[in-house]
């Protein structure tokens, strides 16, 4: 592991902290989030040290919005890093972020939404009506372009996928790019064992989905019997919570992971960016409906749930629940 320089280019003093659940209503069920609510006169070094120590998949840091920012609307800041580095966006940071933000006692300047400043500009995030706890982005405007065929065979090689498996697959950037892959079925989804080091070397962030047309839950229900036979950690959530699993796996349309070995990350517990740009791409050319519950974490223990909705203007709005679950003060 890296080592982080020793110096501190600012005085310790108490902070208050939370650490949230994201995309789930029940403690660790989600992808967890480490947020410090008031980074003002932390240097870069120090956020990103912090990072390193938590070695969550990322840490947010709270500030005020900037004087031009705030002109147009934002209420808040947020600096998002990983353990290795800042991102100009990720989508359960600003979830987890809004949900801490609010519960400190957060006033937005307009009532019905906030609004989140970061790295690729404002974020207009939403409040259900019809569930408090669940807040949604619109997803950040998206390129997206297709693979080239060697590195589509290249990846399917290293996911162990034939042919037959893909349906399409879209490179996509709202910020973070990641390789798109829409397969034929949410049990292949489940049953993907990638050769980690095959993937880091490629250098690609992944994910792939299965969408259950007919939604009906006996296949998903095969697919997560079949992991539960073929990987250690399902077979050991099984043991625990099996019910909670099944039960946010058979609500959903979806099946989704995502692997991020080139950054560190074997397989993330649930990902908002790419499921933003994911549902922007897949809505667009056909292939989802414009609302629909996505699954993500399922191999993992997780019971992640990612809200989608296309608005009647054309705006895909990513939603989901969080849930504090450690909360206090840190120095730094």
């Amino acid at each position: 592991m890296t080592a982080m320089p020793s110096n501190l280019s600012s005085p310790l003093i108490c902070r208050p902290f939370k650490q949230v659940d994201v995309f789930t209503a029940r403690p660790y069920l989600g992808n967890p989030l480490a947020v410090v609510l008031d980074s003002t006169g932390l240097s870069d070094t120090d956020m990103q040290r912090l990072a390193h120590w938590t070695n969550l998949s990322e840490t947010a840091f709270l500030l005020p919005p900037s004087p031009a920012a705030r002109a147009a609307g934002a209420d808040y800041r947020v600096r998002i890093f990983t353990p290795s580095g800042e991102l100009p966006f990720a989508g359960h940071p600003t979830l987890g972020s809004c949900h801490v933000w609010l519960e400190g006692g957060g006033v937005p300047q307009v009532p019905t939404s906030i609004v989140q400043e970061c790295g690729v500009g404002l974020v207009r995030i939403r409040r259900s009506a019809q569930q408090p706890g669940l807040l949604a982005f619109a997803a950040p405007p998206l390129k997206r372009s297709n693979p080239g065929p060697m590195q589509l065979a290249q990846i399917a090689a290293a996911l162990g996928l034939k042919a037959h498996h893909i349906i399409t697959a879209q490179l996509l950037d709202n910020g973070p790019t990641w390789l798109g892959l829409l397969l034929d079925s949410p049990a292949t989804v489940l049953a993907l064992n990638p050769d980690q080091a095959a993937l880091k070397a490629l250098g690609y962030k992944i994910g792939v989905a299965g969408l259950n047309p007919s939604c009906d839950t006996a296949e998903v229900g095969a697919g997560v019997q079949l992991i539960a036979r073929s990987s250690r950690e399902a077979r050991a959530f099984a043991q625990r919570s099996a019910s909670a699993a099944e039960a946010a796996t058979a609500q959903a349309d979806m099946e989704v992971r995502a692997f991020a070995p080139s950054a560190g990350i074997s397989e993330d517990p649930v990902t908002g960016s790419f499921n933003a740009s994911l549902a922007q791409w897949l809505i667009a050319d056909g292939h989802a409906p414009e609302r629909y519950i996505a699954s993500q974490g399922t191999c993992l223990g997780r019971a992640g749930r990612v809200h989608i909705e296309r608005d009647a203007e054309g705006q895909v709005w990513v939603g989901g629940e969080s849930v504090t679950c450690i909360e206090g003060h840190i120095r730094l």
